[in-house]
């Protein structure tokens, strides 16, 4: 059965809007929810282990199978002592004492609760574990509610449906409780709730559990949720973590690591890495980031590509993985309501109910307008990291149906630009990275007719027609590499005489499709300075810009300018923080040698990172640094989110000013700074070609010094530059 696509508004395509279907009572702190991811399932809870059914819960391909599951100690609810997830990402672990007086006229803080849980193949293991610390004997009741709504993931971001399937009545037998939903996409879901004994009382809804722990003693109960019936038991959740840990740990062992003389900045890289392997999904095609947690848990073509460029010099196998799955996926025809052409690159994917039925387009969602020209930058920048050909060979019919793409497309443009207009009611209106309604204006804040073309997305097409005329020379295509380098430089050359306004002083963030530019200072113009595109003076004038109080708040680089018509700190994409772009443009403004700036964004966000418990989330408010303040959260932002856990690894690059050259098995480094406040960083085993090298840089004086271990020595050139 297929239902109809009905126009949606697109506001509650935008995560912002899911802060307004939060009540008062559920009002969300990103930095305090806490994430657990294995694969195509995840879970968000409280500080307390609770789910509440609000944006959190326990979902499955797109689908919230777990709504509710709040604990409450003979009746009320536990004071929280601390929260955390293990280093490795796997373990959440709370803390809990009653709050007031049980049986026996106990007093509060004698009894400690202990939930720990995690994933393991769709399954949620979770032990409590109750101790008493009481002189005598004491009675209490554990008492769970628990519910699943299996909702798909745009209704809990705020979509209504007209028709909805078939829930059953939950069924509470012996030691389990099993919910049942049929989908009118005819899929039946299930989600079943395992205790390892049985309640002292059940129902559909909730279940209780007398116990009397003896003084100095715990008592340990085994929950397991998934679609089906469980014997949870201390053997299988012992077993379920061992092989969770292992995985784990085989994820994270891939590339090379950064250690650093500073002992909090290593927690911050540790914790980053670490996100990035949660967020790593193992396809069939190869491993792929995942965007984020709780909303976009899932492949996105932007963020995948972005990820593996910002770990590219770490790990290149990311981007291999992310290329096949993307190359896979392209677009083969045309389609409205995907906003699909052929050679397109998709934008993003979903497995839940409404995108099954095409309620809405986002099963397979091609209206990303730089999705395409990232893939082929990222294409020319992994060949040139590993010195192979090889992926590309294989990879080269639907790079050549990227570039057709772009091509076609520059074509409609009088000055061959690469625009968008959505094809159907139900897609996105903007398909640049910053894709919310309201991200693209004039300066007076009239929104702009289409088709649009962004400031950056020119920019890589410039870097895709670039990388594809030295991939396309390397294969000894002598006729396409004369054809993109001339498209490249005219590319170049239009984005400079349209994009640039005197009376500005800036880029303008887009030209609108009366030939319109919207004279706005935006961040956007920073993604140029990461191609290489601006001559030397602009990208010193843009450079100053950004680092100006309008731009720079002291904690990272605004979307917008602060004296900007639109403006608005709390906004999604008008004036927030988000951490990839400030690393996207501090990169950039490497390349044309402004490593102070480098420095001083890298300092912000690590200052920013130790304020969000060593994890930058997917953006925050774009409020001015005043002292003693802390950055201010945003209140529905993913956490973690992949494209910023890879901003510190962007952002030592710039500072390191590193490159591998992989065509000619050497290391380029150029200016190297250090963060401030270190005084070395190493990068241990780093692939060239088919060595592997640690390569150390220190702090001597005013200078950095870098070097190769001395085993290395002889085996990979080391190029330093002054």
């Amino acid at each position: 059965m297929v239902v109809q696509p009905q126009a949606v508004d697109e506001r509650h395509l935008d995560p912002a809007v899911a802060l307004a279907a939060l009540d008062d009572s559920s009002s969300r702190e990103p930095h305090r929810q806490f994430a657990l991811k294995h694969e195509d399932c995840f879970v968000v809870s409280d500080a307390h282990g609770d789910i509440r059914g609000a944006g959190d819960g326990m979902f499955v391909n797109d689908t919230r199978i777990l709504s509710l599951m709040r604990l409450r100690i003979s009746g009320s609810q536990p004071s929280l002592l601390g929260a955390s997830l293990s280093q490795d990402n796997i373990l959440f672990t709370a803390h809990l004492t009653n709050r007031g007086q049980t049986a026996h006229d106990a007093p509060h803080s004698v009894l400690h609760v202990e939930r720990q849980r995690f994933l393991w193949f769709n399954r949620l293991y979770e032990r409590v574990t109750v101790t008493n610390y009481w002189g005598r004997p004491l009675a209490a009741t554990l008492q769970f509610e628990f519910a699943a709504d299996f909702r798909d993931m745009f209704e809990v971001r705020g979509s209504t449906r007209a028709r909805r399937g078939v829930a059953h009545q939950a069924v509470a037998s012996g030691r389990a409780v099993s919910f049942r939903y049929d989908g009118l996409d005819s899929v039946a879901r299930a989600s079943v709730i395992s205790f390892s004994e049985e309640p002292t009382t059940m129902s559909d809804g909730s279940a209780a559990f007398d116990l009397e722990v003896p003084p100095r003693q715990g008592h340990s109960l085994f929950i397991e949720v998934g679609e089906e019936f469980a014997q949870p038991s201390h053997e299988r959740f012992r077993a379920a973590a061992a092989r969770a840990r292992f995985k784990m740990r085989s994820k994270r062992r891939g590339g090379a690591v950064l250690r650093s003389s500073g002992r909090v900045f290593n927690d911050w890289l540790v914790r980053a890495r670490a996100d990035i392997a949660l967020l790593t999904t193992d396809l069939e095609t190869g491993p792929y980031p995942y965007a984020g947690v709780p909303w976009f848990s899932t492949a996105f073509g932007r963020d995948g590509i972005i990820s593996a460029t910002q770990m590219l010099w770490l790990d290149p196998a990311l981007a291999s993985g992310v290329l096949n799955f993307l190359a896979r996926h392209q677009a083969t025809e045309t389609a409205s309501f995907l906003d699909a052409e052929p050679g397109k690159i998709l934008h993003e994917t979903r497995r839940g109910e409404m995108t099954t039925l095409s309620e809405l387009p986002f099963g397979r969602y091609y209206g990303g307008v730089d999705t395409t020209p990232l893939y082929a930058c990222l294409a020319a920048a992994y060949a040139e990291r590993q010195g192979d050909m090889a992926l590309v060979d294989s990879l080269w019919a639907s790079l050549s149906a990227a570039m057709e793409w772009i091509e076609a497309v520059a074509a409609r443009s009088p000055d061959g630009f690469v625009s968008y207009l959505r094809a159907g009611q139900t897609g996105l209106t903007n398909q640049g990275w910053k894709d919310s309604h309201d991200a693209v204006f004039h300066a007076d804040g009239r929104l702009p007719p289409g088709p649009i073309s962004l400031v950056e997305v020119q920019g890589y097409v410039f870097a895709a027609y670039r990388g594809m005329a030295r991939l396309a020379e390397r294969r000894g295509e002598e006729a396409l590499r004369e054809r993109w380098t001339e498209r490249a430089e005219a590319m170049r050359e239009a984005v400079e005489r349209r994009f640039w306004l005197d009376d500005l002083g800036y880029y303008a963030l887009a030209i609108d499709g009366r030939g319109e530019p919207c004279a706005v200072r935006a961040s956007n113009a920073g993604h140029l300075l990461f191609v290489g595109l601006p001559s030397p003076e602009r990208a010193r004038i843009v450079t100053d810009h950004l680092l100006g109080a309008n731009l720079y708040s002291g904690w990272g680089l605004r979307t917008l300018a602060e004296d900007q018509v639109g403006f608005n700190p709390m906004s999604y994409h008008n004036g927030s923080i988000w951490p990839h772009d400030t690393a996207i443009c501090a990169l950039g403004m490497a390349r044309y040698g402004a490593r102070d700036a480098v420095v001083k964004l890298t300092s912000s966000m690590f200052e920013a990172a130790v304020q969000f418990q060593m994890r930058l989330p997917e953006l925050f408010c774009g409020f001015g640094r005043t002292a003693g303040d802390a950055p201010v959260a945003y209140p529905v932002a993913c956490l973690p989110q992949a494209w910023s856990a890879g901003a510190p690894f962007m952002l030592i690059q710039a500072c390191l000013g590193i490159e591998v050259d992989g065509w000619n098995r050497q290391i380029l480094v150029e200016r190297p700074r250090l963060p401030v406040g270190l005084d070395g960083i190493t990068v241990g085993g780093l692939a060239v070609g088919d060595k592997v090298v640690d390569l150390h840089f220190r702090r001597i004086g005013d200078r950095v010094a870098a070097y190769l271990d001395r085993k290395h020595e002889g085996h990979v050139p080391l190029i330093v530059k002054s």
